[in-house]
């Protein structure tokens, strides 16, 4: 049956749609990597467990769920270092996926952290059957790349106090896309030392001088303020 219109009527029409396109939910790397079965493992770590040591089979991946850890090398003569602080959506021990037959350095925790440990193949299964995961997991490398240049230049050019400067910064989340983190866990001035490459005392001479000029707050628990920037690009 045709429909009549009377006279000023207006014909019904299906209400329009004016919502934008529907936003996909944002990857969620954690639960997709939780989801491994007997090919992950979650590892609750206790402040100073070591996760592995410089020299093991590098069989497996690593995933931060929360906590800070601390990679560190031992050169043949017995020296330390500490070549990076990792933090919560960290991956670690990346190296067997490039073939890499064992550990080169030593992964040891800073504080409480959950951590899932991924065995290799899974991961280069996942890396080859899900394009999204692969591509966040090459931003990821290229930005740990690009730090380690960063790192490297800092060490070669930079004077101690620079390097203490910027390291504090980082651990501080300042010139990351996250939101900074003023307030800095309890970092030993000992790590410090072995991060900046230089002795305790001086990192003490410093870290007291950031104090002076009101860079740092520094009472049982480290606040940075972006006013040490300064530090950094002071010529």
């Amino acid at each position: 049956m045709k429909e009549t219109l009377t006279e000023g009527a207006v014909p019904s029409r299906k209400p329009r749609d004016i919502r934008g396109p529907e936003q996909k939910p944002a990857f969620d790397t954690t639960s997709f990597l939780a989801g491994g079965g007997n090919k992950k493992a979650i590892l609750s770590c206790r402040k100073n467990k070591i996760i592995f040591s410089q020299g093991d089979v590098a069989d497996a991946i690593f995933y931060i769920q929360k906590g800070r850890v601390k990679l560190t090398v031992i050169s043949p003569q017995g020296k330390g270092a500490v070549i990076a602080l990792l933090g919560t959506g960290d991956f670690f021990g990346e190296g067997c996926l490039a073939g890499q037959p064992l550990r080169m350095s030593s992964a040891t925790a800073l504080a409480e952290c959950s951590i899932l440990r991924l065995e290799k193949a899974y991961v280069v299964r996942l890396l080859h059957d899900e394009p999204t995961l692969a591509e966040l997991f090459l931003r990821y490398l290229l930005t740990r790349n690009i730090r380690f240049e960063e790192d490297l230049v800092d060490q070669l050019f930079n004077s101690s106090e620079k390097r203490l400067a910027r390291v504090l910064l980082l651990l501080a989340n300042f010139g990351k896309e996250s939101k900074p983190e003023p307030v800095i866990a309890k970092i030993s001035q000992e790590t410090l030392a072995e991060m900046v490459g230089t002795t305790r005392s001086r990192v003490s001479f410093f870290m007291n001088r950031f104090r002076k000029l009101g860079f740092i707050e520094y009472n049982g628990v480290l606040k940075v303020h972006s006013s040490l920037l300064t530090i950094v690009l002071h010529d």
